[in-house]
């Protein structure tokens, strides 16, 4: 296997961001909903929000060598080739996602910042972004938790489309992101 993209399929590297990534990506979505298991004010619940925090910030610090990775040079073609409309909607997806995962860990950075709480990264505390002002975190605590709520359908209609292409379609969408030992046509197609 090798480490950068080829025209066949993804490099090990490329590979390893996503599928670390979609782990963050479960592990952030998760924290967060999880802590309304819990009382307000209490331990668990502040311990779920500290890791949302980290864990959205994760994708922040893991998104740029992902995206050295991805734009490299070389991407994978799509066997059979898909048709131009299918392609376009593909790169704007793949552009609306590495979005997400930019705007959204930089809008929670900037919304502790605005509420002049501290923000927590595995034992570093890192520095605010702007002064504090109940109005700006009104406003990007808004605008977080829209986009988050999007997230789950750009995420959702993303899965839907590898599956859709590998399943019905039945090209190398899919193939192209799966390690070798994943890659057996008779294992994913039954």
């Amino acid at each position: 296997m090798k480490w950068l993209n080829s025209t066949e399929r993804y490099g090990v590297m490329s590979m390893a961001m996503h599928w670390i990534i979609v782990l963050l990506f479960i592990a952030v979505y998760a924290s967060i909903e999880l802590r309304e298991m819990f009382p307000k004010g209490s331990g668990p619940r502040e311990a779920m929000k500290a890791w949302h925090f980290m864990l959205g910030l994760s994708v922040f610090v893991l998104i740029w060598p992902r995206l050295l990775f991805m734009f490299q040079g070389r991407f994978p073609t799509i066997q059979p080739e898909p048709p131009h409309w299918q392609k376009l909607l593909g790169r704007t997806m793949h552009l609306t996602l590495y979005a997400l995962m930019i705007v959204m860990p930089l809008s929670g950075w900037l919304l502790l910042s605005a509420e002049a709480k501290q923000i927590p990264f595995f034992g570093l505390q890192l520095p605010a972004l702007i002064d504090e002002s109940k109005s700006i975190a009104e406003s990007i605590d808004e605008f977080h938790e829209t986009v988050g709520t999007l997230g789950y359908f750009l995420i959702g209609l993303h899965s839907a489309a590898a599956l859709y292409h590998h399943y019905f379609l039945r090209d190398n969408t899919l193939r192209r992101m799966l390690p070798k030992c994943c890659d057996s046509k008779t294992n994913l197609q039954e």
